[in-house]
């Protein structure tokens, strides 16, 4: 098993369902964690893992905003150190289709999903740089992949990608990695609430994966954790789909074209 000990990882959308995964992952391997989100709830957060042992601090802050960001890592920096992991994990969709969409809408979906990957890395790789060490994951989505939906989120997550080899290409000769893993359906709260509204929905969506299950946030943070560790120290500008096999193919067509029971 990886152990982080003696490093700080920061973790952004931190009170979200990933976000907590990601938080324990790391943090019950001996990594301090800095949790970042835009809502009040991530100091709840924060103040639980301190209770399970875990050294946390928490800082409240729109990934979207620049300079909001950069006040927020310098504050948990002078209580934690320096960003030694960052986990881009923060993400919104407003829209699901472009007819919705708004200029404002859109705009909104790249500040977080997109600008804010590159705010939260614009603000620790300076310090990475100079220790000549450093991992960045950015956790992206399926839709940045293929068209599902969500377009000024799809959108930017296919940036994203563009943006974590840009990365890769740009920091490797400093000691800094960086990938981005790509989910698919999980199991959040925000399903949850959709389940509420239609209990059939998660049973509709399986069908489409060919492990006949949706992730749940423990596999992402393993993954996450996979790639921050030193066992993938030769691991940069990967695209890994955490997606119970849905980008491997069509199985629902596969299935209707053979006429086959597999």
């Amino acid at each position: 098993m990886a152990s982080y000990e003696d490093r700080t990882v920061l973790i952004t959308g931190a009170a979200g369902g990933i976000g907590t995964a990601l938080c324990r992952h790391f943090g019950m391997r001996g990594a301090a964690v800095a949790a970042v989100d835009r809502r009040e709830a991530v100091e709840d957060t924060a103040q639980q893992l301190r209770a399970d042992g875990i050294d946390a601090a928490a800082a409240v802050a729109d990934i979207g905003d620049a300079a909001r960001v950069g006040d927020a890592i310098e504050s948990l920096r002078s209580v934690l150190g320096d960003i030694d992991i960052l986990i881009n994990n923060a993400g919104v969709s407003e829209r699901s289709n472009l007819e919705s969409t708004t200029p404002e809408s859109w705009q909104n979906d790249i500040a977080t999903n997109l600008n804010g990957a590159y705010n939260c890395a614009n603000a620790v790789l300076p310090a990475m740089k100079a220790r000549r060490r450093g991992a960045i994951v950015n956790i992206g989505s399926v839709n940045g992949l293929l068209s599902l939906g969500d377009p000024a989120y799809s959108a930017a997550k296919a940036g994203l990608i563009s943006y974590t080899r840009a990365l890769a290409m740009e920091y490797g000769r400093f000691g800094i990695r960086a990938n981005i893993i790509c989910p698919g359906t999980v199991r959040t709260p925000i399903w949850t609430e959709r389940t509420a509204k239609n209990p059939e929905i998660l049973g509709q969506l399986v069908k489409w994966y060919p492990l006949q299950r949706i992730a749940e946030p423990e596999d992402i943070a393993n993954a996450a954790g996979f790639l921050a560790s030193d066992d993938a120290a030769a691991i940069s500008g990967a695209v890994l789909p955490v997606d119970c096999g849905l980008t491997a193919g069509n199985i629902v067509m596969s299935r209707e074209l053979t006429v086959a029971e597999f």
